[in-house]
């Protein structure tokens, strides 16, 4: 495939293009910024790559649109991965494989791995829903607990019809999560 076609295949979100791109063919670079970045730091992989892709995708994968064909796809992917593993690494956001310490969340109550990998991939769920919108309101509701009349007011909408959103979004996640879920079901 050439760049154009990875990257028109990666913005339409098709899940073997994309699972073919980071697993297999970017495995090589992608483990190769991890250990020049966290050194001999036990990362895990499939944190990183899903913190790549979250930055790529987000916001109708306005930072991979950026790329202008100028240097090669994999040649523009090493410097965002580096780049993003450093502000990574400066924010202390990746987790240590090895670590004791279990990770804390805003309210200062440490998390389990479970919960931390949960996190991570409902993001990327939010992330792969076509109605953005959508994914703002479970994340205000059901994420962030905000109360229902603030996200109403924030979004310009009536209390009623935000329930009314509310029941669209999470059937569109419920797609999204079924969708996901089928494909991991093929590539295992």
């Amino acid at each position: 495939m050439t760049d154009q076609e990875i990257v028109a295949s990666l913005i339409g979100r098709d899940p073997r293009a994309t699972a073919r791109f980071f697993f297999n063919d970017c495995r090589p670079l992608f483990l190769s910024v991890i250990r020049r970045v966290f050194g001999t730091q036990a990362i895990d992989y499939d944190e990183i790559i899903s913190e790549l892709y979250v930055l790529l995708m987000e916001n109708d994968a306005k930072k991979l649109r950026s790329f202008r064909f100028e240097s090669t796809l994999y040649q523009w992917l090493k410097i965002t991965a580096i780049r993003h593993c450093l502000w990574l690494k400066q924010k202390a956001r990746v987790i240590d494989n090895e670590s004791q310490e279990p990770p804390i969340n805003k309210g200062g109550e440490h998390l389990s791995i479970e919960s931390l990998q949960a996190q991570i991939d409902l993001e990327c769920l939010l992330q792969q829903m076509r109605n953005q919108r959508y994914a703002l309101v479970v994340r205000l509701l059901m994420i962030d607990d905000l109360p229902p009349e603030e996200v109403a007011q924030r979004l310009s909408v009536t209390v009623d019809n935000l329930y009314n959103i509310k029941r669209r979004a999470m059937a569109a996640l419920t797609q999204v999560a079924l969708k996901d879920k089928k494909h991991d079901e093929r590539q295992s």
